[in-house]
């Protein structure tokens, strides 16, 4: 099985904002965590699949945060997917929901 991975990100919404958000549109229910390196973050685990909802400020070296994804400087929070091939049907759910919108490698869709 093959992990097939998409970003998502926000500029607007907070990472509590797009979790209620996503649960309410896709019925789902975000746990939350805290590590080391992530900070506080959420995830709903589904049969097959994984959305993560972060920030992407995250905590770095010597007390300055560092960017999770630093090619997009300006989005506060991300969603990052996992399922085992494209999901057409969870990328248009996701796009639907308003100033959320797919990243891609140095800008946004």
């Amino acid at each position: 099985m093959t992990d097939h991975h998409q970003t998502y990100g926000t500029s607007t919404h907070t990472a509590d904002e797009l979790t209620q958000l996503v649960g309410d549109r896709l019925g789902l229910a975000f746990t939350e965590r805290d590590s080391h390196f992530l900070g506080v973050y959420y995830v709903a685990d589904i049969p097959g699949r994984k959305i993560e909802i972060q920030p992407n400020r995250i905590p770095g070296d010597d007390d300055e945060d560092d960017l999770y994804a630093p090619e997009h400087p300006t989005v506060r929070v991300l969603l990052l997917t996992t399922t085992p091939a494209p999901d057409a049907a969870l990328r248009a759910e996701l796009t639907s929901v308003e100033r959320l919108v797919h990243l891609t490698l140095g800008s946004a869709e």
